[in-house]
C-alpha cells in the first residue's frame, strides 16, 4: 500500500526526511560546466556598506565604526562580492582574536552576542547579575546543608549550583570552542533561573517544547516528558528513552526537530522570516551531520537574500 503523505503536517515530514538522508547524504560537490559565478558587477557601494553593517550588527551587536566599514566594503569590492570574500569577512567576526577596542576581540563580541540571543530566547533577557545572584544563593544553600549534615539536601544543592555555574561559563566555554551550541542550548534550560520562570514540570515541559522547537507538545509526548521529569521513570520521546529531567533534554535537544528550532532561530533573527519547507531541509540536514552553529550560521549570513544582492 503506498505511503499517504498528505496525511501528515508539512513540518512532520520536513522531519522525517532529515532524518532518513541525513545518514547517506553524500558530501562530493557536483560541478556543472555551464554554471556561472553570478556578476555582482555593478552592485551600489551603498548596498554593500548595508551588508557589512547587517553582519556587525547581527554578530557582534553592534554597527561598524567607520575605518571597519571603509576596510570591509573595499574588501569585499575588490574580491568582486565573491562568497568567498563573505566568507572571509564572517569567520573573522566571528573568530578573530585581534584587539578591538571595546570589545576585547571580535570573538570575544560574538559569543557575547550569541549568549544574549539564548539568554532572550530561553531564559527571557535576564543579566548576568541576576544569574550571579541565583549562584550566590545556591552557594548558600549549599553550605548549609553540607553543615547540617543532610547527605541528600547537599547533593541536591550542589547540583543546583553546578548546574547555574555551567549556564553563566556557556559564554567563554562556546567562544574557545569547549561546548557546541546545542550543549549552550541545554545549559540554558536546565537551571534554577529557567525553573523559576517556568515553575511546576506542566510548565516546564510545555515551555522547553515552546522554547526550542516553536511548537507545543502532543499529548503522547507531554506525558512522555512528565513520566521522565517528574517521576524519574523510563519513558519514550522521539524514538529515545530517558528516565530524569537531564535525559529528557538530551532527547530534546539532540533531536532532529531540536536542531531544526535552531536552525528556525537563528534564520527568523537573521532573515526576519520562517525558512521555507526546502531551506529548513537543507540547512536542518547539515547541521545534523556536523552540530557547527558557526557554520549554520555563515551559511545564512552569505547568502544574496541577506546581502541584498537578489534582483527584486
Amino acid at each position: 500500500m503506498p505511503l499517504v503523505c498528505t496525511a501528515l503536517p508539512p513540518r512532520t515530514i520536513v522531519l522525517v526526511i532529515v532524518v532518513m538522508l541525513v545518514a547517506c547524504r553524500k558530501e562530493e560537490l557536483v560541478v556543472r560546466p555551464d554554471n556561472q559565478a553570478p556578476d555582482y558587477s555593478g552592485v551600489p557601494t551603498v548596498v554593500v556598506s548595508n551588508y557589512v553593517n547587517r553582519l556587525f550588527i547581527d554578530l557582534l551587536g553592534r554597527e561598524p565604526v567607520d575605518v571597519e566599514m571603509n576596510n570591509e566594503v573595499a574588501a569585499l569590492e575588490s574580491a568582486g562580492l565573491s562568497t568567498d570574500a563573505r566568507i572571509a569577512l564572517v569567520n573573522r567576526l566571528m573568530t578573530s582574536t585581534a584587539h578591538v577596542e571595546g570589545d576585547s576581540s571580535y570573538r570575544n563580541a560574538y559569543a557575547q552576542r550569541t549568549y544574549e540571543q539564548f539568554k532572550a530566547r530561553f531564559i527571557e533577557g535576564v543579566s548576568d547579575e541576576v544569574i550571579d545572584g541565583f549562584i550566590s544563593n545556591a552557594e548558600q544553600a549549599a553550605l548549609e546543608d553540607s553543615l547540617s549534615g543532610d547527605t541528600s539536601a547537599a547533593n541536591a544543592s550542589n547540583s543546583a549550583l553546578q548546574r547555574l555555574l555551567r549556564l553563566k561559563g556557556s559564554r567563554i566555554q562556546y567562544r574557545e570552542g569547549l561546548i557546541t551550541g546545542t550543549e549552550v542550548v541545554r545549559r540554558m534550560l536546565f537551571n534554577d533561573v529557567y525553573d523559576g520562570i517556568n515553575m511546576n514540570t506542566f510548565n516546564f515541559i510545555n515551555a522547553s517544547f515552546d522554547n526550542l522547537l516553536f511548537r507545543y507538545p502532543t499529548d503522547a509526548e507531554f506525558n512522555a516528558g512528565y513520566t521522565m521529569v517528574e517521576h524519574n521513570s523510563t519513558a519514550l520521546l522521539f524514538g529515545s528513552s530517558a528516565q530524569d529531567k537531564s535525559g529528557y533534554l538530551d532527547i530534546l535537544v539532540n533531536s532532529a526537530e531540536g536542531h531544526e528550532g535552531l536552525v528556525r532561530l537563528f534564520f527568523r533573527s537573521y532573515m526576519g522570516r520562517e525558512p521555507s519547507t526546502y531551506e529548513a531541509y537543507d540547512l536542518t540536514t547539515d547541521f545534523m551531520m556536523d552540530n557547527d552553529l558557526r557554520r549554520l550560521q555563515r551559511s545564512i549570513l552569505i547568502g544574496d537574500e541577506y546581502a541584498g544582492l537578489l534582483n527584486d
